[in-house]
């Protein structure tokens, strides 16, 4: 955990794409502001183009800003080498994905199980680790069971149990419940709920308005810039 009570500090973020020629094709990200305190639900909005995929990027160690400063748990990412920024997307950022980004081949354990042997981690300990989250979203009983035998709800738990193996601070998703119907995605969410309660720090990228009024805290973006943060509790 960070060694004060935020674990996000962006400053003065910018994110420009460049064309081949060197002209700029779109300013992204023009000059963002953010702190995130440790334990928060955060969620970030706003329309197409306003920026969210982008921020989603930095903030998840996936691409570096053009310009500003980011501070992670304590670490500027800019003055880190690429090895300890892998480590760091391994070990201290849970991903969720609104396409699930399983392995078809691998059963959901297998699957849970991937961040930890990229991470040298014992077998032992890496299946007691993955039978662990996989209780923890409900899915003990699908043990040796393959992606295209689950539901979208179901793999979309074992993409959370499969973020959250590792132990993040930060559990990051990007549309978590567009490719599940209301009562699959209310049941996520709760998921969500309960990892928050629990202290988890999470980050929750969506267009959404009955996802973002579920978190503590709901900033817009447009044109790149943060147009509105509101604390909802």
């Amino acid at each position: 955990m960070p060694t004060d009570a935020t674990v996000v500090k962006l400053r003065k973020i910018e994110r420009v794409y460049f064309k081949p020629d060197g002209s700029v094709l779109v300013n992204a990200l023009s000059g963002v502001d953010l702190d995130i305190p440790s334990g928060q639900s955060l969620a970030i909005m706003g329309a197409s183009g306003s920026g969210k995929s982008t921020l989603m990027n930095i903030l998840g160690c996936l691409d570096q800003p053009t310009s500003g400063t980011y501070t992670l748990d304590g670490n500027e990412t800019a003055k880190l080498d690429d090895e300890t920024l892998s480590k760091i997307r391994g070990q201290q950022i849970g991903f969720v994905f609104q396409s699930f980004n399983l392995i078809p081949q691998l059963t959901i354990e297998e699957n849970i199980e991937v961040p930890l042997y990229y991470q040298r981690i014992h077998p032992n300990e890496r299946r007691r680790r993955t039978l662990e989250m996989l209780d923890l979203v409900g899915l003990s009983n699908r043990v040796g069971h393959k992606p295209g035998e689950l539901s979208g709800g179901q793999q979309q738990r074992a993409a959370i149990a499969r973020a959250l193996v590792t132990k993040p601070s930060i559990l990051l998703a990007d549309e978590p419940t567009g490719n599940l119907d209301s009562q699959t995605g209310s049941d996520v969410l709760k998921l969500f709920d309960e990892l928050h309660d629990e202290g988890l720090t999470t980050i929750v990228v969506t267009h959404d308005e009955e996802v973002g009024n579920r978190c503590q805290r709901v900033i817009h973006l447009k044109d790149g810039l943060i147009d509105k943060d509101t604390q909802t509790t």
